[in-house]
C-alpha cells in the first residue's frame, strides 16, 4: 500500500474517478432530458472545486493539524457559499434551461426549483468523500512511516549486535592461537590457516541476510576444529550432525555464541573437557543441543554472556514465534537447546 498512492498513481485514480462520474451521470441525464444542460456541468465544476479546496487544503492544514474548529468553519462557509451561488444560478440562468425540449414529448422536464437543495448535498457529499480519502491516505503513510523507522531500528540494532560478536569471536580465537604459540605446537600453522577460513566466511558471508545452513554448518565445523587444537583431550569433543541438508537457508552466526560459551567455560584448570555438540537438520526445522561439562573456571562477570545475550535479542528479532530456547544446569552440566524454524 505504501506506493499505491504516489503522487502519479493518486493522479490517474482521480482521473479516472472524475471520468467514470461523468459518464455515468450526463449519460443519464442525455437519457432523460435528451440534452445535458448547462446547469449539470456548473455544479460538477463546482463539485469539483470544492472537493480539492477541501482534499488539497482544508484538510491537511487544518484537520491534520488539530485545527478542529477552524476546519468546521471553513467548511460551513463552503456550504453557504454553495447555497447562494446556485440559488443566484437558478434565479438568473434557471428560465433559459426551461426552454430545453423533453427527450419524451410526453413528458415535462423537472424543474430546478425542485433541485434547490440537491447542489448543496452533492457538496456535502463530496467533501465526506474527500475527507475520508485523505484521512486515510494519512494514516496510510504514517503507519508506512513507522514501519520503515521499526525497520530501520531493527537493521541497525542487529547490525549493532553482529558487531559485538565478531570482535568476541576473533578473541576467542586469537587466544586459542596464542595459546598454541606459546607452546610451540606443530600444529600452529594449521589453526591460523583455519582461522583465516573462519575470517573469510565472517567477512564475506555472514553480511549477508542469509546464508545456506551448509556453510554455516561449515563455520561450525571449522571452529570447533581450531578449538580442538589447543585441547588436552580433544576426543572428548564431538559434533554430530543429523539429516539431510538440502537448500534451507539460515540467518548467520546464531549458533557460534553457544559453542564459544561451551569451549570457555567447559575446560577445567586441569584440561579435562567434555562437549558434545547435536545438529539435526528436518526439512524446514533446525535441532541444536550442545551440553558442556561445568567447569571450575569462575565467570568473568564483565564480558561473560556478552554473545549469549546478543544471540538470545538477535533470536528475538529475527525469528519471533519461530523458535524456542532453554538453557539450563543439569547434574554438573551446562544445557543449551534451541528449536528454530528455518526459511
Amino acid at each position: 500500500m505504501s506506493s499505491f498512492f504516489t503522487r502519479n498513481k493518486q493522479i490517474i485514480i482521480h482521473i479516472l474517478c472524475w471520468s467514470v462520474l461523468l459518464f455515468v451521470t450526463s449519460f443519464q441525464m442525455y437519457s432523460e432530458r435528451g440534452s445535458v444542460p448547462l446547469f449539470y456541468w456548473v455544479r460538477l465544476g463546482v463539485d469539483v472545486l470544492f472537493f480539492y479546496i477541501n482534499f488539497l487544503i482544508l484538510v491537511p492544514k487544518l484537520l491534520l493539524q488539530k485545527k478542529t474548529a477552524l476546519y468546521l468553519v471553513s467548511i460551513g462557509l463552503i456550504l453557504i457559499i454553495s447555497y447562494v451561488f446556485f440559488q443566484y444560478y437558478r434565479e438568473v440562468f434557471e428560465p433559459f434551461e426551461q426552454h430545453l425540449k423533453p427527450f419524451n414529448g410526453d413528458r415535462k422536464p423537472p424543474r430546478f426549483s425542485s433541485w434547490r437543495g440537491i447542489p448543496v448535498a452533492l457538496n456535502v457529499s463530496f467533501i465526506l468523500i474527500g475527507t475520508i480519502i485523505r484521512m486515510y491516505m494519512e494514516w496510510n503513510k504514517n503507519e508506512t512511516r513507522k514501519k520503515e523507522i521499526e525497520s530501520v531500528r531493527t537493521t541497525t540494532q542487529l547490525q549493532f549486535l553482529k558487531n559485538q560478536i565478531n570482535p568476541h569471536f576473533l578473541f576467542n580465537s586469537l587466544n586459542t592461537i596464542y595459546s598454541l604459540t606459546t607452546k610451540k605446537a606443530s600444529n600452529a600453522p594449521e589453526a591460523v590457516i583455519t582461522l583465516s577460513e573462519l575470517m573469510r566466511y565472517m567477512l564475506y558471508r555472514a553480511n549477508n541476510e542469509y546464508v545456506p545452513l551448509q556453510e554455516e554448518l561449515d563455520y561450525i565445523s571449522n571452529y570447533i576444529k581450531l578449538q580442538r587444537l589447543r585441547l588436552a583431550y580433544a576426543e572428548n569433543v564431538t559434533i554430530n550432525i543429523r539429516g539431510n541438508v538440502g537448500a534451507q537457508k539460515v540467518r548467520p552466526l546464531l549458533l557460534i555464541s553457544f559453542i564459544e560459551n561451551a569451549f570457555k567455560y567447559g575446560t577445567d584448570y586441569q584440561g579435562n573437557t567434555e562437549i558434545k555438540i547435536v545438529i539435526t537438520v528436518s526439512e524446514n526445522n533446525l535441532s541444536f543441543t550442545c551440553v558442556n561439562l561445568i567447569g571450575n573456571r569462575k565467570a568473568d562477570t564483565e564480558n561473560s554472556g556478552i554473545g549469549l545475550v546478543n544471540t538470545r535479542e538477535r533470536l528475538e528479532m529475527l525469528y519471533p514465534g519461530m523458535h524456542t530456547l532453554e538453557v539450563s544446569e543439569k547434574e554438573g552440566k551446562y544445557i543449551v537447546d534451541l528449536n528454530l524454524t528455518l526459511q
